[in-house]
């Protein structure tokens, strides 16, 4: 298992301090939800457990490490599960293996079913048994209110940790059952030092690195993505003025989901730009003149309507070419800032 980084580090000793039994992780993607609420599964369930958290070394951290831990319950969905290795129930495995149906996105209520009934079978290893859940806020409303009642009052002992990138979208009766922890900010050296020590990031300088950062808003895990994507500083800098000019050279071959995220980083940045703030996602010095007030409200509102559905588009090429005509069009309508 390789090292956690430092500013999780910091934050796993201070919550194995707290008392409770049920925790929720919330804050902005990439700043490490996931693996700061698995390095606290792993230490309430470790054998040797100890103030900076699990051993690494004993049975139980191994089970866990093999993803066949009795004691833990990893409520996540399908298609998450299948990428960090995961194993499903037999039921669902097979169904979609004989593809009956595809992985679910969101987390299944016959999952949350399963976490219930998982509380209430005897312990296998030690003291304690855990649920993580993540991404909290893909549970929908029925599976929520499955895990509600054990989440309130669990069967022995029991412990909860959820983690989330949008608590704002978790039921309030979920919120209200977990002592929140805001997840922490690395500074820039931090984050920087951390993502030169990754092997995707290997031989990158440290200019690079912070174009990394800067693509990913300063989130770490996030900036990990664009440095495994292969993305140039250069690029990255020329690109507000490219789209300006209607060239979508360097977007072509993106997933459509990723092009998107890209469009609501630039209407971000023109936005604070025309309310006098600085950029955050692009170099100030490259954006192009702030359009209308009006132009990008609406434009912010059009890229969220259409995030909604990006995962199926009608047609791919369609959606790119509206989106790039819609973008230059944006662009194209500067005036007075604040207008």
């Amino acid at each position: 298992m390789s090292p956690m980084a430092p500013w999780l580090q910091a934050q796993l000793k201070d919550l194995l301090a707290q008392r409770g039994h049920a925790l929720l992780l919330a804050g902005p993607s990439g700043l490490g939800q996931y693996e700061l609420a698995l390095a606290l599964a792993r230490a309430w369930l470790c054998e040797r457990p100890g103030p900076h958290g699990a051993c690494g070394e004993c049975g139980s951290c191994h089970a866990i490490d093999v993803r066949t831990h009795a004691d833990l319950c990893a409520l996540l969905p399908e298609t998450l599960s299948l990428e960090l290795g995961w194993p499903l129930d037999e039921g669902a495995q097979k169904e979609i293996d004989d593809k009956k149906r595809k992985p679910s996105k969101l987390i299944r209520v016959e999952a949350a079913r399963e976490a219930v009934s998982f509380t209430q079978f005897t312990r296998s290893r030690g003291n304690t048994k855990v649920i993580l859940v993540y991404p909290a806020e893909r549970m929908n409303m029925e599976s929520a209110n499955t895990l509600l009642k054990t989440l309130e009052e669990p069967v022995g002992e029991v412990r909860f940790v959820l983690a989330t990138d949008a608590a704002h979208q978790l039921l309030p009766t979920i919120r209200s059952r977990c002592q929140t922890h805001a997840m922490v900010w690395p500074g820039e050296v931090e984050a920087l030092d951390w993502l030169l020590a990754q092997e995707s990031a290997a031989g990158a300088s440290r200019e690079l690195a912070r174009v990394w950062l800067q693509a990913a808003g300063g989130r770490p895990s996030d900036a990990l993505a664009w440095a495994t994507s292969g993305l140039q500083g250069p690029a990255w800098a020329q690109l507000p003025r490219s789209l300006a000019r209607g060239d979508w050279a360097l977007l072509n071959d993106w997933p459509a989901a990723q092009q998107l995220a890209v469009l609501q980083k630039l209407c971000h940045d023109l936005m604070a730009k025309a309310a006098g703030a600085p950029a955050r996602f692009f170099p100030d010095e490259e954006l192009p003149a702030a359009p209308r007030w009006t132009a990008l409200a609406q434009w912010s509102r059009e890229l969220m309507l259409a995030a909604r559905s990006v995962e199926h588009p009608y047609s791919a090429g369609l959606m790119q070419e509206a989106w790039a005509a819609r973008t230059r069009q944006v662009l194209a309508s500067t005036g007075q800032v604040g207008a």
